[in-house]
């Protein structure tokens, strides 16, 4: 039997399994074959107006009231670019571009990759032959499947701002990040509690039981068509495979992006600095192991998957660092 032919079994195997077990218990909502088809789509425009009004519209200033959907996916740099990311853009009634980002694979350098995302919209934004004063404000929401910022709520707006007074340029430039991890490792609240952003935190979590789902879905309109939009998505068999198809890809690339690092963390690659830090980690780990510090191992392995190496190597010496990161990630 060649290799080809046992890949293609594996693959086979692989896909079968992930047919069989995908509900909507357990779907992933920002898988970008599902977001699309549900938040992407004129038909469906009124549940993103409804999920853009619950992360943007306070700053804003004013609820958004209708969008018109602009053609899509901006030209990726590269393949795996075209793998961790998506884009809805849209125009909303006031003037205000939008683009919401689906990113699922944490390939570094997020921040200026989302600012030149932006700066490719609001560049676009500029009419041949126009003035400056005739540029709309550009908004662009992050939607994360990883955690990349330091702060501890799920969602965090970024924009231009006065260092010493505070005062804020203007808002041509704003960024959300809503980190589905973040609010996932946070206390569980009542739905009938929860703002109306964090039901739709929920909703892309997809975490709650099978009667706080039912809850969610009941109180609100907008999910409730969101939920109906993934069902038919998922009898879909055309869209079905596509969306298993993607989700095969992200796992494949999150393992061979694993293994290619841990390879390259035993060689010493990287000028010895992975080298170093995997002694420090084992190290670490031993010295935690003695002093009854399971909880070291736990975090390490945290920071490993984020690919935050620094963090790793400080946590192990920085005993402050350490119990300030035991904190941050609930362990």
């Amino acid at each position: 039997m060649s290799v080809l032919t046992m890949y293609v079994m594996d693959r086979k195997a692989r896909y079968d399994m992930l047919d069989s077990q995908l509900s909507e218990h357990n779907f992933n909502p920002m898988n970008d074959v599902l977001f699309k088809f549900v938040f992407g789509k004129p038909e469906r425009k009124q549940i993103t107006m409804d999920f853009l009004n619950a992360v943007v519209s306070e700053d804003l200033g004013h609820p958004i009231c209708d969008i018109v959907f602009a053609p899509t996916e901006l030209i990726p740099d590269g393949y795996d670019e075209k793998l961790s990311r998506l884009d809805v853009v849209c125009t909303l009634d006031t003037g205000e571009q939008v683009d919401i980002e689906v990113q699922v694979i944490n390939q570094k350098n997020m921040q200026r990759r989302t600012l030149c995302y932006w700066a490719r919209m609001y560049l676009m934004s500029l009419p041949t032959g126009g003035d400056y004063k005739d540029m709309k404000p550009c908004i662009t929401v992050n939607l994360l499947r990883f955690n990349i910022l330091p702060q501890e709520e799920a969602h965090s707006l970024w924009s231009v701002y006065n260092k010493q007074t505070g005062d804020r340029l203007n808002k041509d430039l704003v960024l959300h990040f809503l980190e589905i991890p973040k609010f996932v490792r946070l206390p569980v609240k009542p739905v009938r509690k929860m703002t109306k952003m964090e039901r739709w935190l929920a909703f892309f979590a997809n975490k709650l039981n099978a009667e706080e789902k039912e809850e969610l879905i009941m109180s609100d309109a907008a999910i409730h068509d969101a939920m109906k939009a993934a069902r038919e998505f998922m009898q879909n068999t055309a869209e079905r495979r596509a969306y298993i198809n993607r989700e095969m890809a992200i796992i494949d690339y999150n393992t061979n992006t694993r293994e290619a690092f841990e390879d390259g963390f035993e060689k010493g690659e990287e000028k010895g600095i992975e080298k170093g830090i995997k002694q420090g980690i084992e190290q670490g780990i031993e010295k935690g192991i003695e002093k009854g510090e399971q909880r070291l191992s736990t975090l390490i392995q945290y920071l490993m998957e984020e690919h935050k190496l620094d963090d790793a190597r400080r946590a192990v010496q920085d005993e402050a660092f350490r119990n300030e990161l035991y904190k941050k990630y609930g362990i």
